[in-house]
């Protein structure tokens, strides 16, 4: 849950600085997050879900 509740911050943060930068409207960050709302009631949801935990598994595990 904490992976989630980080990478949903994260996410979340990044669209606004697009939309500050100009870089992506208004319009196109409602369509983003109505994608990520619509692909998490498909049945592809378990896969990107493990991807993501795996991929932050990963990165926990580098050490510098």
């Amino acid at each position: 849950m904490a992976v989630s509740i980080s990478v949903v911050l994260l996410l979340g943060v990044l669209v606004f600085v697009f939309v500050r930068k100009s870089r992506l409207n208004a319009v196109h960050a409602i369509v983003c997050s109505l994608f990520g709302f619509f692909l998490a009631s498909t049945s592809m949801a378990p896969s990107v879900s493990r991807f993501v935990t795996s991929v932050a598994d990963l990165i926990g595990q580098i050490r510098f």
